[in-house]
């Protein structure tokens, strides 16, 4: 009684402490549910508030949309031909087509966006002294810049307004490059049509003017550096030639023409005839080599002669022929002794082949030997020659290394002057003069429309954004509601079967529906009836407790309806409120609260003063009476076993509508003294930590939790989209099947 009164209070952080390894338990038997049905769910219930933002964000998109300043944009297009930039016209020295074009298209785009180009366009349109241009842009600067319409001398330099001007324009500039082609696409955006326009033609124009004044004075300043290049080129050839001549005369190297090298060219190289002498003497070498390898191998591991006694023909007939006289051996001394003539006879035979293989084998071993000092003098004879014939030629190549670097630099140096001589020739005839890369194929055209804002599009935006925001709403509003919504919630969180839902009534009387056999509450109840017949062996238990996490969830209701469905089926039930700090049944059923639960358990144990027998013959009914100075105390006693005996023998089912579990011992307290409890929960209200919190008091006192029973329940809103339906075919013929 001691443990179950310090229960008393509300829940706080060390309660959920206490049960937090028993809720880990509930919480990893997860329903089995798929992601799409939830996510179809968890948007069909929070529909409203997926709605609501989107009309807020549509109502701000349009908002915006009437309150922006149109701007207007005007479009122009140009074509940049690929050109010819290389000096030098060396294979090799330039890159492959496709990364040259990139690089040289990347850079006119660059040029196109550069902050000088800009500048010179401000420059050309007289921007920086144009009041209206800066008044567009609403710029602090303007309002020292620009006194009574004019430009103010004193507060700000010319250089600074172009700056600033170029800047704008930039900000406001774009270009878009036509996949797989030259052109580009120039487009400015302002407030003013007209200056939008005068931007994009005056960008093109001071494009084209830029490039022209670019190569010009690329083509000066190449003619210029190609004359310098030749003039020292002349110089290199001449000195190089000269020193080429004194190392072949000092060095007394003479060398004929050969055929053209790998690149095309014709080079030369000296073929001595110590190339030929090495190139024969080290193929005998190599062959040598392998002779003396292999006469290695005959002779074995140690030297010996097993492998080639192994298939001498002589050795091999001489040993058949031992064997055939070992056969016969064996065979005489079954039945002669050794001393028999005959048997002597073989035997000497056998001494003598013995000797004459040992002999023959001794023969051929030396002769390997031999062989093999042979194969081995003569390796080493040719590899002395080797030796000698590769220092000569070694020697060759030491004399011709610096010829041959020597001819190098000449043929360099001729290659190199060839081809500026032709460059510089080329250049010299077309002066840099020629048709423009750079041409305007569309001129900007008044823009009529604004582009911006634009009405339809900006809704389309707010209502993706508000669609993406109500769903990311809606999903962190289910994450932060902790309410239980649907009956296949219940096992998995605090690990009871659902007995049944009880659907919502919405303006009726519970006890009007009730007595609506064919109403749906009634058809709910009937089933939580049929449920409880087979939570015993025996059928419906016959004491019940009805309690609930906190009050108002319908725990009464459900009290009341269980005793009714279950006095139907014939059987005779009392049903008791033993909430005695706020009894509410006395007035839902119009009956006295004067004497009650409270009067017998103080030790009247008149059981006729306290039982009311209800409208149906079968229902009673038993007042919580008195409000007791500790209703803890009094279901604590031996009187509340005593009670559930007394009733059991003048009643089939006795039912107990407790008060809640959070903050109170009394429904502990009773739940240890009935067969069964039904736990109610009310659907998307009950907290379900509060509910695992609940559930393990009542553990804790070994109370049996038959079931949970969801009441108040709106398919609707129910989690995984699904809902119970009852009364299937009253009063509705067309949806009978």
């Amino acid at each position: 009684m001691n443990s179950l009164t310090a229960q008393r209070g509300d829940i706080n952080d060390d309660d959920l402490q206490v049960y937090s390894e028993a809720d880990s338990s509930f919480a990893s038997d997860a329903p089995d549910v798929p992601l799409l049905t939830h996510i179809l769910s968890v948007l069909r219930r929070r529909k409203w508030l997926i709605l609501g933002v989107v009309g807020a964000a549509l109502l701000a998109g349009l908002i915006f949309t009437l309150l922006a300043t149109p701007l207007y944009t005007a479009v122009s297009t140009i074509e940049i031909q690929r050109e010819s930039t290389g000096i030098v016209d060396v294979a090799g020295a330039r890159p492959k087509n496709e990364v040259a074009d990139q690089e040289f298209y990347e850079t006119q785009y660059g040029l196109l966006e550069s902050r000088a180009l800009a500048e010179r366009v401000a420059t050309n349109l007289r921007l920086y002294d144009d009041v209206k241009f800066f008044d567009s842009y609403k710029l602090p600067q303007r309002t020292t810049w620009f006194q009574g319409g004019r430009v103010n001398p004193r507060a700000s330099r010319r250089e600074d307004r172009i700056e600033l001007a170029g800047a704008i324009l930039l900000k406001n500039f774009k270009i878009k490059p036509a996949r797989l082609s030259r052109l580009v696409t120039l487009s400015f955006t302002s407030p003013d049509p007209v200056l939008s326009r005068r931007v994009v033609d005056a960008w093109s124009g001071a494009f084209v003017e830029l490039t022209l004044e670019r190569r010009v004075g690329a083509t000066a300043y190449v003619r210029t550096f190609l004359e310098r290049q030749l003039a020292q080129l002349r110089n290199r050839i001449y000195a190089s030639e000269q020193q080429l001549v004194s190392y072949a005369r000092q060095e007394k190297i003479v060398n004929l023409p050969v055929a053209a090298n790998a690149d095309g060219q014709s080079g030369s190289s000296e073929r001595a005839l110590v190339v030929d002498d090495l190139a024969t003497i080290n193929q005998e070498y190599a062959q040598a080599r392998g002779d003396r390898i292999k006469a290695q191998s005959r002779l074995g591991q140690a030297g010996g002669s097993v492998s080639e006694s192994l298939t001498n023909g002589t050795i091999s007939a001489l040993r058949q022929r031992r064997a055939e006289l070992a056969a016969n051996y064996a065979r005489m001394m079954v039945q002669f002794s050794p001393g028999y003539p005959a048997a002597q006879q073989i035997k000497t035979e056998m001494t003598q082949l013995d000797r004459s293989i040992s002999a023959e084998e001794g023969r051929v071993g030396s002769t390997l030997n031999e062989t093999y000092r042979a194969s081995v003098e003569r390796e080493n004879s040719l590899k002395r020659q080797v030796d000698t014939l590769t220092q000569a030629y070694l020697n060759v190549q030491q004399r011709s290394i610096q010829y041959n670097l020597l001819q190098r630099d000449v043929d360099t140096n001729r290659q190199l002057y060839a081809g500026l001589l032709q460059r510089y020739k080329a250049i010299s005839a077309d002066g840099g003069v020629g048709t423009n890369n750079i041409a305007v194929v569309d001129s900007a055209e008044l823009p009529v429309k604004p582009s911006s804002p634009r009405l339809l599009i900006n809704l389309a935006i707010a209502l993706i954004g508000g669609l993406g925001l109500g769903v990311i709403s809606a999903f962190l509003v289910e994450q932060i509601n902790q309410n239980i919504s649907d009956a296949a919630d219940i096992e998995s969180l605090i690990g009871i079967p659902t007995l049944g839902a009880i659907p919502k009534v919405m303006g009726q009387d519970p006890r009007e529906a009730l007595a609506d056999r064919k109403s749906s509450m009634s058809e709910a109840y009937l089933s939580l009836r049929t449920n409880l017949s087979f939570s015993t062996d025996h059928g419906i238990p016959r004491s019940i407790l009805v309690t609930s996490t906190r009050p108002a969830e319908g725990k009464s209701t459900t009290s009341y309806a269980l005793a009714t469905v279950i006095a139907r089926s014939g059987k005779r039930v009392v049903l008791i409120d033993s909430d005695m700090r706020s009894p509410s049944l006395n007035n839902m059923l119009n009956v006295t609260n004067e004497f009650g639960l409270s009067n017998y358990l103080a030790g009247d144990k008149d059981l006729t003063r306290i039982i009311h027998p209800l409208e149906a013959g079968n229902l009673f009914f038993i007042a919580a009476g008195p409000q007791p100075p500790s209703a803890a105390e009094l279901l604590a006693s031996d009187n509340v076993t005593q009670l559930i005996a007394d009733l059991l023998l003048q009643f089939d089912h006795v039912i107990f509508d407790a008060p809640p579990v959070m903050g109170l011992a009394d429904a502990p307290l009773l739940s240890s003294e009935v067969e069964g409890v039904v736990y109610v929960l009310e659907a998307n209200a009950t907290d379900r930590r509060m509910v695992r919190v609940a559930m393990n008091r009542l553990r804790s006192t070994r109370a049996n939790v038959i079931g949970a029973v969801l009441t108040k329940f709106e398919p609707k809103r129910s989690q995984y989209g699904y809902g119970y339906d009852y009364g299937y075919g009253y009063g509705n013929a067309s949806s009978k099947g």
